[in-house]
């Protein structure tokens, strides 16, 4: 089969169409390492092996605008066809790649989830933040003053590493249950993250929604703490209580007003299937209360995207740029609270969902939103491989950190898009795929079958190796591996062995963000005053 030549757009369309608000997906295709060293700041990461598991919930829209890129590797040619295939039917290629980008006088950005840590610094600049350095914070708990420090980031994170004395109370819930956590006006409320962003954001959150305590953000967060040389609480397992009636009223009341300032709008069950169906627009339906809260009841269709996170990491569900967007809870503040910063953060169209009562539900986690069907293939049960001899090869297309934490014994780390032609596949004639839940290797089985090579695919993947009651190995052997680790960035801000070295130039890195937004002008951001 083959398929047309895709058409090409300028740097500089690209950015007319950001600033005039038009739907644009940019698509980075290549691994999270090389997008985190550099990328416009719009820049969505959707590796060339991971599109068939990423795009449905990112694009939903099969014929939203979609621009790619990468910077040289090939990529582009690759994912061209696969798009095609799922039937994505608006899709152009970036004139010149990223070097085109730079060479155009695009800015260049470095890290992660970008556009939500630039706004961050935007808001703190603008606003004037208060905040509280860690030593000043310290001295403070040891002299016992009334205060309480809330961690915004999500509980995984904080069970890792935590400022002592603080309870987990993850972004969007903060507004919520701050008022039964802290019932006398006099407690002074610290919010804290592992670096800036979520501190800063939660902080202010609490000062929009105007309530009558003192709140400072811990200034750069569990960095800051541990640049002072202060010890880090691991494993805790504090969170906030339910909120009262009484005060959960105060807190939609302040919720309300702060979405009507901002400009989000109200719908109900015909307003959403209005936009829904809609053809002109890609729409993305969000739950921002917690996981457990989503999996126990669910509206159909509703992603879940707890609010804190989605206004850290809104590129990790939303890949349309100027999509809409629709929030539900079933409390009127979390939403209105996490729709009142994405109006902010440059999201013209975002709409609250409240009644539910005449809508479907579901229950359970979040299912899997794949582009296509899997692919037939031939399956081996864990038990068979483990009778297998040394002539085949087990390959696992885990990230690395999740092979690092457990694999199949004997098994060799590989990027999907880096085995169609990998030269140590040559003489190898037999192959059993794996990943954590089956489904990277039942997509990247028909890419290499040959005439000379069997390929299988370990059935229910890693976990289904784990449930046969099986062993699994940990560590990570280069010398094995197909694939070099690029394919996730370490953060600085995460895990507990980071370098100081690395987390104060994380630290720097951040300060300079407004004066990158300004250079670039795409953002679009508009801080409430």
């Amino acid at each position: 089969m083959t398929y047309p030549a895709a058409p090409t757009l300028s740097p500089d369309d690209v950015r007319r169409r950001l600033r005039e608000g038009e739907e644009i997906a940019l698509l980075d295709l290549r691994e999270e390492g090389p997008f985190a060293a550099g990328h416009p700041l719009f820049a969505l990461n959707l590796p060339l092996g991971r599109i068939e598991e990423r795009i449905a919930g990112l694009i939903p829209r099969r014929d939203a605008p979609v621009v790619l890129y990468d910077d040289g590797e090939g990529r582009v040619a690759r994912a061209l066809p696969v798009l095609a295939v799922l039937g994505y039917s608006q899709v152009a290629v970036l004139e010149g790649g990223l070097a085109g980008w730079r060479q155009s006088g695009g800015e260049i950005f470095i890290d992660v989830n970008v556009p939500s840590k630039a706004f961050g610094e935007l808001v703190e600049h603008v606003r004037h933040t208060p905040s509280i350095p860690a030593r000043e914070l310290h001295d403070r708990i040891a002299r016992g003053d009334d205060l309480v420090i809330l961690d915004a980031r999500r509980f995984s994170e904080y069970t890792v590493m935590s400022i002592p004395g603080g309870r987990s109370v993850p972004g969007a819930e903060l507004a919520l249950r701050v008022r039964d956590i802290a019932p006398s006006a006099e407690t002074t409320v610290v919010v804290n993250c592992a670096g800036r962003t979520r501190s800063i954001i939660g902080t202010q959150s609490l000062v929009n929604a105007g309530i009558p305590n003192p709140v400072v953000a811990l200034r750069n967060g569990t960095i800051g703490w541990t640049l002072e040389g202060l010890a880090l609480d691991r494993g805790a397992t504090r969170r906030a209580g339910d909120a009262t009636p009484g005060n959960t009223a105060l807190a939609r009341q302040g919720a309300a007003a702060l979405a009507e300032r901002t400009g989000v709008r109200a719908i109900d069950a015909g307003g959403l299937r209005a936009l829904a169906a809609d053809p002109a627009r890609t729409v993305y339906r969000l739950d921002v209360r917690s996981p457990e809260e989503y999996a126990h009841g669910h509206l159909a269709g509703f992603r879940s995207a707890p609010g804190g996170q989605l206004v850290q990491a809104t590129d990790e569900w939303i890949g349309v740029r100027h999509g809409t967007i629709i929030l539900t809870d079933d409390d009127g503040v979390r939403a209105r609270m996490t729709a009142h910063w994405l109006r902010q953060l440059g999201w013209r169209e975002v709409y609250v969902l409240d009644d539910w009562s005449s809508l479907p539900r579901e229950t359970g986690p979040e299912p899997s939103l794949l582009a296509a069907p899997l692919p037939e293939v031939e399956t081996i049960a864990p038990s068979d491989v483990a009778a297998l001899g040394d002539g085949v090869w087990v390959i696992d297309l885990a990230t690395s950190p999740e092979f690092r934490k457990g694999h199949v014994p004997g098994a060799r780390f590989a990027i999907r898009a880096d085995l169609p032609g990998h030269p140590a596949l040559t003489d190898v004639r037999d192959v059993v795929l794996t990943s954590p839940d089956g489904i990277a290797a039942r997509l990247a089985a028909a890419e290499l079958v040959r005439a000379s090579l069997r390929v299988r695919v370990l059935e229910g993947g890693t976990q289904g190796w784990r449930d046969a009651g099986l062993e699994l190995e940990s560590g990570f052997d280069p010398a094995t591996a197909l694939s070099g680790t690029d394919d996730v960035y370490k953060r600085p801000y995460e895990g507990t062995d980071n370098a100081a070295a690395a987390m104060q130039a994380y630290l720097d890195w951040e300060f300079g963000l407004v004066a990158q937004l300004e250079r670039d002008g795409t953002h679009g951001f508009s801080v409430l005053e």
